[in-house]
């Protein structure tokens, strides 16, 4: 499986942002799926994941009202949308799959890992 995360870039406090995560090789729909984000001189943290059906999503209370994570199974994708940007939301975005069909908040319970986009949020 390959991930690739896009969409990141520059945008002011307050405005929106759409994050993307194409699968390929294997499908994602029989896996839980999760972003995190890295800033610099942090360590990685949870952002959002959601189960294999996609109906029971979970975020981090730093992000909850702000972001919305879905996806679209035929299309092999994982979305993060992102609203009401903060200037410490920039960090390094990575979408991830779960090694099960539940979604967990531990990066030790995710096997593959997209590279990363990078977001920036100006203040």
């Amino acid at each position: 499986v390959q991930l690739q995360a896009s969409g990141g870039g520059l945008v002011q406090a307050g405005g929106s942002l759409r994050l993307s995560c194409l699968a390929s090789g294997r499908a994602i729909s029989s896996r839980a799926m999760g972003w995190f984000r890295q800033a610099p001189g942090k360590e990685r943290e949870f952002v959002a994941s959601f189960t294999r059906s996609g109906d029971i999503p979970t975020y981090a209370d730093s992000v909850k009202g702000r972001f919305t994570i879905s996806r679209d199974n035929a299309k092999n994708t994982v979305y993060l949308e992102m609203n009401s940007l903060k200037p410490e939301d920039t960090a390094v975005y990575y979408c991830a799959r779960s090694l099960t069909q539940f979604g967990s908040r531990y990066s030790r319970d995710y096997d593959y890992w997209g590279r990363g986009t990078q977001v920036t949020v100006s203040s």
